[in-house]
């Protein structure tokens, strides 16, 4: 209400204090790592504090403390050593935890069994396909080595026709015959053995058949050759009226002409690689032969008169 005058407002503003300066703010510096203490770095104003102290903490030596305490908890818990991580610094000197190392590993194990694997497959294929070329080679070059099959001679040692009873008893003719079949056999290739085989050889008077006899089965080496023997025979065959030309020759078997075929297959078997490469050579044969009372115990030549299929 009063209004005041200069005097007056120079003497209050004489008589209070003087303001002082602000005072600066306090700061705090906080370790990287969330175990360690914290420091705290304090500074006073120069008019604030008349003795001017500053209080500050060095980084380094904070971080050679928190680092030591970190190692050493570590050996106090063995469980902490296996829970360390690769960690790698980022930009600002931040600490970030590698997490895809251990991953990147397994990874890395896992495609080097995949290679490894890949490998081993690619290596089997490679023999099989190498080895099955090896073997068509092989095997086409045996096809050119095709056994030599030779019909010499047939013997008729003795032949015999009277009347009989077949087996149910119906009265009939009746044939026996003795005959030997000499041919030759040769094993022409040079990398590998032949084992011989052979259907019954079997003579024929048209349908009928009246003797018949089983080849041994033999082996025959490489480049090699042999005779083989096989006897042909039938004991009492019945006739059934089928070869009339020995009913009308009665006794005089010297006149007797009787037109038979001999038949049979020849099967030869090479191994070349054991049982996984093998070749097969079948022979059919057919011979014309006729059967002469005046040439018994005689070889009758077989050469020129064989079919070989």
């Amino acid at each position: 209400m009063h209004a005041k005058t200069d005097s007056e407002a120079t003497s209050i503003d004489t008589s209070w204090p003087p303001r002082s300066p602000p005072r600066r703010p306090v700061y705090y510096v906080q370790s990287p790592s969330n175990h360690d203490v914290e420091k705290m770095s304090y500074g006073s104003s120069p008019t604030g504090s008349p003795t001017h102290q500053y209080y500050h903490c060095s980084p380094i030596h904070h971080s050679r403390e928190s680092s030591t305490s970190r190692f050493s908890a570590s050996l106090k818990n063995p469980r902490s050593l296996s829970g360390w991580k690769h960690v790698k610094v980022g930009h600002g000197g931040d600490d970030v935890e590698d997490d895809d190392d251990d991953g990147g590993e397994m990874d890395g194990r896992d495609e080097c069994k995949a290679n490894n694997f890949r490998l081993y497959i690619c290596l089997v294929l490679l023999f099989s396909l190498l080895f099955t070329v090896f073997s068509l080679i092989l095997w086409g070059a045996s096809k050119s080595y095709k056994p030599k099959i030779f019909i010499k001679h047939i013997v008729f040692e003795s032949i015999y026709y009277q009347a009989g009873n077949d087996q149910s008893g119906v009265p009939t003719d009746m044939i026996s015959l003795n005959s030997t079949v000499l041919i030759s056999y040769r094993n022409p290739a040079t990398f590998y053995t032949v084992h011989v085989a052979s259907t019954p050889w079997e003579l024929h008077h048209f349908q009928l058949k009246i003797a018949s006899g089983q080849m041994k089965k033999f082996t025959q080496s490489r480049k090699s050759g042999r005779k083989v023997v096989t006897i042909v025979k039938g004991y009492q065959v019945p006739l059934y009226g089928g070869i009339p030309v020995l009913a009308n020759t009665g006794e005089h078997k010297e006149s007797i002409a009787v037109p038979l075929n001999l038949t049979f297959v020849m099967r030869s078997r090479g191994y070349i690689l054991g049982r996984l490469v093998k070749t097969k050579f079948y022979g059919k044969i057919r011979c014309i032969v006729t059967l002469k009372g005046n040439k018994l115990g005689k070889p009758l030549n077989l050469t020129d008169s064989c079919i070989y299929q």
